[in-house]
């Protein structure tokens, strides 16, 4: 097999993968039983999603319609785990055309700002109940190198 007919089968398996993946099967679970809404489940299952690389920058999404019947909900609630996941800068969307997923840096630099103001809070908090800077170093120190947290 030469080297194009590989890459022509490889994109070819890569292009299922997708189809498969954004027809939403098994790659976003509802658990109807958990306590969380069932729409930020899906903003979560989307989130994870984007930022693990499985759905890439400018990747066209499902439509509402699509999502909701391939997940048997009801459309408002696709559309309203969009508008949030819009709203964070995970997804854009473009009039006409779609919702698309949205530069990987633009997200990162969107969700470091997010978890570094709830950092700050956490820390003016622990402050406040006495910890000592130390040890909030030496937590870090740890994860920072892959440790557990206790």
């Amino acid at each position: 097999m030469n080297e194009l007919t590989f890459h022509a089968i490889l994109t070819v398996l890569k292009q299922i993968v997708r189809l498969v993946q954004m027809g939403g099967i098994s790659l976003i679970q509802l658990n109807y039983r958990d306590s969380k809404p069932i729409y930020e489940q899906i903003k979560d299952g989307l989130r994870k999603l984007v930022i693990s690389s499985s759905l890439t920058a400018n990747e066209k999404l499902p439509s509402v319609r699509e999502l909701a019947s391939s997940l048997a909900i009801n459309p408002n609630t696709i559309q309203k785990a969009y508008r949030e996941l819009e709203g964070e800068g995970y997804i854009y969307t473009v009039a006409g055309k779609g919702t698309f997923v949205a530069e990987q840096q633009e997200i990162f630099n969107v969700r470091q700002q997010e978890l570094l103001g709830k950092f700050d809070e956490v820390v003016e908090e622990l402050f406040f109940l006495s910890v000592d800077e130390a040890e909030l170093k030496e937590r870090m120190t740890r994860l920072a190198r892959g440790g557990e947290h206790q």
